[in-house]
């Protein structure tokens, strides 16, 4: 049993502009205190054939951390796009938050984030250069947790 367990994490602004940041609350119970920082951090995956194309694209620590609910928000910067291969800019991605006390991984809840252009006609007839001030993007309201 973990010491700390996820009860929500809510996204603030979704949909929103791809280039908007993500902004989002997590609340989380802690059954004893805890020291040291909660260490949190959200990953942007564009390419699920290239490990080396995932963007941190924050980080935060929280802590010392006393028993019982507690809650923050989380604000990161929207991934860089000159690191997207173009053939993944639309479509599906992940966005991964994980959580970690004292260098161990205790959650990571991803969710898939599905990009496309606002516009009902460039959705239909994407143009050959991607227009990033014309993209959104929005996020599964399903999570999944793999730890």
């Amino acid at each position: 049993m973990s010491i700390v367990n996820i009860r929500n994490v809510e996204f603030l602004n979704n949909p929103a502009k791809f280039s908007d940041p993500y902004k989002f609350k997590v609340t989380f119970e802690c059954i004893a205190p805890l020291p040291d920082d909660l260490e949190w951090k959200l990953i942007y995956v564009s390419s699920p054939v290239n490990r080396d194309l995932d963007q941190e694209l924050d980080d935060c620590c929280i802590g010392p951390v006393p028993t019982g609910i507690n809650a923050f928000t989380f604000e990161a910067e929207a991934p860089d796009p000159k690191i997207i291969p173009k053939e993944d800019v639309l479509g599906l991605a992940a966005l991964i938050l994980t959580g970690s006390y004292r260098d161990q991984e205790f959650v990571r809840i991803g969710y898939y984030q599905n990009t496309e252009y606002e516009d009902e006609q460039l959705a239909k007839e994407p143009p050959s250069t991607i227009i990033w001030e014309r993209l959104v993007r929005s996020l599964t309201d399903k999570p999944w947790v793999t730890r």
